[in-house]
C-alpha cells in the first residue's frame, strides 16, 4: 500500500517563480496607469506653462 501511494502521487511544481513574475508584472502595470493618469491630470498646466514660455519669448525678442 506504501509503494503505491507513492507511485500514484503526482510531483507537486514549484510556482514561486510564476508567482514572483506575475506579482511584478501586476505591479508594473499598476505603476504605469498611475504614472498615465497623473500625465493626463497635469497636461492643461503643463499647456498653460509652455503657453506662458512662449509669451515671455515673444516679449523679449520684440523688445529689441
Amino acid at each position: 500500500m506504501n509503494q503505491r501511494a507513492q507511485v500514484e502521487e503526482a510531483p507537486v511544481k514549484d510556482r514561486f517563480w510564476l508567482y514572483v513574475g506575475g506579482t511584478i508584472a501586476t505591479l508594473l502595470l499598476v505603476i504605469a496607469m498611475v504614472k498615465q493618469s497623473e500625465n493626463e491630470k497635469f497636461a492643461p498646466i503643463k499647456q498653460q506653462l509652455e503657453e506662458e514660455t512662449a509669451q515671455m519669448n515673444i516679449r523679449v525678442l520684440s523688445e529689441h
